[in-house]
């Protein structure tokens, strides 16, 4: 790819929580694309919808330069895999699984990330001692939300916080959303289900992102602080840091140059 070297350290962790007895999250590092799905559907078919999600997405890491474009297009080839697969197999009927993401792209001829999403699992950015929320949450609370109906307070106890709006595996599937942005030198990401996000606070999240010198060291807090905090649900985090040139904040692990 054009422009400056690019070099990304990145660390995954996953638990299936304190009351689940499987494991429905997936996450997919190959080499710049970055995915977690949390599935959903019994039989264990959450766990089939999202390993397809995340094996769909992870084609994208074979073609040298993808576009935001040939982001959206493998969604939407990934919906029609988790149907097709449904279709032949009448136990999973329903499985589904959201799709949350980091890839980098090409735009204007140089690199560029693109953030993508369908659901409710997220992606943060954290860089100079701030932590944004790069995603839109896909779910009833949040057009709640949007709409005044209800407040940040209300969203913990509200009966429909888990009731998605979109979501891989349903026809229509509903525009994904992605975001095409410049990539900074010394910015990390956070990739994670809602497993995490329903059980950390931002605060939490970023006073964690702050204190942990390496990328597998701040996944694996991430999850672990989650699941001491009642791991309800799966959780599962990717994060990934970026360099150009060189890497100081995670030099204990294999960087990925691009």
């Amino acid at each position: 790819m054009s422009g400056p070297l690019m070099v990304l350290t990145v660390g995954m962790a996953t638990d299936v929580g304190q009351v689940r007895e499987h494991n429905e999250d997936t996450a997919m590092v190959d080499g710049t694309v970055f995915v977690v799905a949390d599935g959903m559907g019994g039989h264990a078919a959450g766990e089939v919808a999202s390993r397809i999600a995340a094996d769909t997405m992870s084609e994208l890491a074979g073609r040298g330069q993808p576009s935001a474009g040939d982001v959206v297009s493998q969604l939407e080839l990934a919906n029609q895999r988790i149907r097709a697969c449904a279709a032949r197999h009448p136990e999973q009927a329903g499985m589904g699984t959201t799709a949350t993401g980091l890839a980098v792209v090409s735009a204007g001829g140089s690199d560029h990330w693109a953030v993508f999403n369908v659901g409710d699992s997220r992606v943060y950015r954290y860089a100079d001692g701030v932590l944004a929320l790069m995603t839109v949450d896909h779910s009833h609370v949040r057009e709640l939300l949007d709409t005044g109906a209800i407040t940040e307070a209300d969203v913990a106890r509200h009966p429909f916080r888990n009731v998605i709006t979109r979501s891989l595996g349903t026809e229509p599937m509903g525009l994904p959303d992605v975001w095409v942005f410049p990539p900074e030198p010394g910015e990390r990401f956070l990739i994670c289900s809602d497993g995490l996000s329903n059980e950390l606070s931002n605060d939490q999240i970023r006073d964690i992102m702050e204190a942990n010198a390496t990328a597998q060291g701040t996944a694996d807090a991430l999850v672990g602080e989650a699941v001491k905090a009642g791991g309800r649900d799966n959780v599962t985090a990717i994060v990934v840091g970026l360099g150009w040139g060189r890497v100081d904040w995670d030099a204990d692990t294999d960087p990925v140059s691009v």
